[in-house]
């Protein structure tokens, strides 16, 4: 029997397969569009009289196969058939309990979801701490009837420049008053102002954030516990690869 292998691990090999597949499988396409490469020729002269010039024969090797590189294709791509089978047979048994503080969330979630959950905490962790927080120099309450939250009110006094004709030098017989207008400031009224916001309050935020931290840790725990599950390995490649190079 073939020897059992952590879902892990298959992943961590699975991604050094594809990597060589890829390499290698581009350099034998690259060959396989250089005909030259596949093409030999053998060239003799017959010289027509003993007199005539006696000239060597010629000749060009094949370099490569077409066959052969097919074969080692076939080959790493059934090794590549191997791995993802077997990764993705153990996927459909991996799976593990997402507890959270002692809470039950999800029971038996499959470990690919739990992967695709992980990368969905990230963008929701992005999101809430970009959220807009309250300025912190204000004092806010809740108001429920708005649904926003608001500062008490503030008073502040609104002066207004009122003109007024200063006597400098009163009238006499002989010269004209002198005056001036000057500009009094005077309290004409009161203005009230109150705060409106409908950011969130900084520590909500925070609480947030913990608790998107506490997610990703335990979603984190749980993908590792799934991925833990020991798995046969799946051999379809070499059936598949025989079938398609059948003559």
């Amino acid at each position: 029997m073939a020897k059992q292998s952590r879902l892990a691990q298959v992943i961590a090999v699975e991604k050094q397969v594809k990597s060589r597949v890829n390499s290698e499988g581009a350099e034998l396409h690259k060959l396989n569009q250089k005909p030259d490469l596949f093409a030999g020729m053998t060239r003799t002269y017959e010289r027509k009289s003993e007199e005539g010039e006696e000239l060597p024969p010629e000749q060009k090797l094949v370099q490569y196969r077409a066959h052969e590189n097919l074969t080692q294709w076939s080959t790493m791509w059934a090794e590549l058939l191997d791995v993802v089978a077997t990764k993705d047979w153990g996927n459909v048994r991996a799976r593990a309990d997402l507890m959270v503080d002692g809470h039950l969330l999800v029971k038996d979630a499959p470990v690919t979801y739990l992967i695709w959950l992980e990368k969905q905490l990230e963008d929701f962790r992005t999101f809430v701490d970009n959220l807009p927080v309250l300025d912190p120099s204000k004092a806010w309450r809740f108001d429920t009837a708005t649904g926003l939250n608001i500062t008490e009110p503030v008073r502040t006094a609104r002066h207004k420049k009122v003109p007024r004709v200063l006597v400098k030098v009163e009238a006499t017989e002989h010269h004209p008053a002198q005056a001036e207008i000057v500009h009094d400031d005077v309290l004409v009224g009161y203005w009230s102002q109150l705060f409106t916001s409908g950011a969130l309050s900084d520590p909500r935020r925070r609480q947030l954030l913990t608790r998107v931290d506490s997610l990703r840790k335990a979603v984190k725990e749980a993908r590792e516990e799934a991925n833990s599950l020991k798995i046969d390995p799946i051999e379809v490649g070499t059936t598949i690869s025989k079938w398609l190079l059948q003559d």
